[in-house]
């Protein structure tokens, strides 16, 4: 991968949707090379993929909640099975297993306040929950 390469991430990161030909009107390559620098970057692994982010709010019709959970498990808990039982759960959209204090970092939708006590209460009881702390997201940017 050369700067190049990163310069094409950047454009594709702002904008999964730009076409060949602007994409490489922006990075200094014809249509075609840029498609061939994409095709490869997919074929190497490099993109994993593309894919749509849609605000669960909107598309609920409603405002909620966007939550982050620290959760640490049961020492019984099989972890492989905690992750296949949490992306089931209603308003769980991502389960990071990380390092430090928390075995894991969950991130949730939840309509309301009693939505999200129904969550919690969900994880320690059927899985195998031993710990949670939660935070509330205000507001949140990305690109």
């Amino acid at each position: 991968m050369d700067d190049l390469d990163r310069e094409i991430l950047g454009e594709l990161r702002a904008d999964a949707r730009i076409s060949y030909r602007d994409l490489g009107a922006r990075v200094g390559l014809s249509a075609n090379a840029a498609a061939d620098r994409v095709r490869r970057l997919l074929r190497t692994g490099v993109i994993r993929g593309f894919t749509t982010l849609v605000d669960p709010a909107a598309e609920a019709g409603r405002p909620g909640l966007t939550v982050f959970i620290d959760v640490r498990l049961r020492p019984e808990t099989d972890s492989d099975a905690f992750e296949a039982l949490v992306l089931r759960l209603p308003g769980i959209t991502e389960a990071a297993h990380v390092t430090g204090e928390y075995d894991y970092l969950l991130r949730a939708r939840a309509t309301d306040a009693a939505a999200l006590d129904q969550l919690l209460r969900r994880l320690k009881h059927e899985a195998g929950v031993a710990v949670s702390n939660t935070r509330l997201a205000l507001r949140t940017a990305s690109r």
